[in-house]
């Protein structure tokens, strides 16, 4: 049975946060609020959290895992970004926005694109994410609680308590997140493709 965190959205505590911190360095998957929706997440190098997650949304070798970061400073220790690209994704985060780019040798080469030896990084704009990073000191890897067959994600904690107990080891619930996921800008050409329109405003980039 997964643990389930009530957590306070503008002040999570930091015991609960050091817990669920832990538990992911112990190899847990856990369900976690973002501002764009839940997402599933679990420490960089699981090989373990990344079956569970290909499991649970049925997706196959070229989904595109994200690297969940604290800061520019973290991202841009995995991915590779020239001037101009950097101009771009520096002002759009934080925010509710996935940037696919070249990976570098710091990303496992499980998590890679298998043709493009790409990964996505974005940087959430959300306080008790942001609280989790911070007590975790390394990227989150993540993907979109989406599951096999809906077309929204899911949104609500106690529901994912519910359908998921079995299948993850704890849910963090602060209460509303976003309702939509993050917009998907591919730069992994050079120039902004939009992959996915999501909650993040795509007009800078079309």
């Amino acid at each position: 049975m997964a643990k389930y965190f009530d957590v306070h959205p503008d002040n999570p505590q930091p015991r609960t946060i050091a817990q669920v911190a832990e538990s992911i360095r112990s190899d847990a998957l856990i369900a976690y609020p973002t501002d764009s929706c839940y997402a599933l997440g679990c420490r960089l190098g699981s090989r373990s959290g990344i079956d569970r997650i290909r499991t649970i949304r049925k997706l196959d070798d070229r989904h595109h895992f994200t690297l969940v970061c604290r800061d520019f400073a973290q991202l841009g220790q995995f991915v590779r970004i020239d001037n101009d690209v950097f101009r771009a994704v520096k002002a759009s985060t934080p925010g509710s926005y996935t940037f696919i780019l070249p990976a570098t040798k710091e990303v496992p080469r499980m998590l890679l694109h298998p043709k493009k030896k790409t990964v996505g990084v974005r940087i959430p704009d959300h306080v008790v994410t942001q609280a989790l990073l911070a007590e975790l000191g390394e990227p989150l890897l993540s993907s979109t609680l989406l599951l096999p067959g809906e077309e929204e994600p899911m949104t609500q904690g106690w529901e994912i308590k519910d359908l998921l107990d079995h299948q993850v080891d704890a849910v963090l619930d602060s209460g509303d997140c976003g309702t939509e996921p993050t917009t998907v800008i591919d730069f992994s050409d050079g120039e902004a493709e939009i992959v996915r329109r999501g909650a993040g405003d795509v007009t800078r980039f079309e």
